[in-house]
């Protein structure tokens, strides 16, 4: 059985190809693993002027479920409330985007599905 050091490693060995995966289509890594009031940010990205905060969801097969599916509604409003925080603390007013980014499979084989604007902030 895995512990919780094991897990967190893989978790950042992921959310690393997962960067890697999204600068080589263009975006700019600007931060990582950001925590904030009731939650953490994955990934901040940049797109030209567009902020993009990006959910990284990672299973090793959909034996259980799509990746996509653990990001509930009340997961939604964490994330929105710490890409809030993180702006308000960074002094940012700027085009913001919410992305999820779909890992599954097991390192070196991962498959990854990016949606784009993958939820609003209302």
């Amino acid at each position: 059985m895995a512990n919780g050091s094991d897990a967190r490693a893989r978790g950042a060995q992921i959310e690393q190809r997962a960067a890697e995966w999204l600068a080589a289509r263009g975006l700019v890594l600007v931060a990582r693993n950001q925590h904030a009031k009731g939650g953490e940010l994955d990934l901040v990205m940049r797109d030209g002027d567009t902020l993009i905060f990006v959910e990284v969801r990672h299973r090793t097969d959909s034996r259980h479920g799509h990746p996509l599916e653990t990001i509930t509604a009340a997961k939604q409003r964490r994330l929105i409330r710490a890409a809030r925080f993180y702006l308000t603390r960074n002094r940012l007013s700027c085009p913001c985007r919410f992305d999820a980014l779909a890992v599954t499979g097991t390192p070196p084989e991962l498959d990854f599905e990016w949606v784009q604007g993958a939820f609003e902030a209302t």
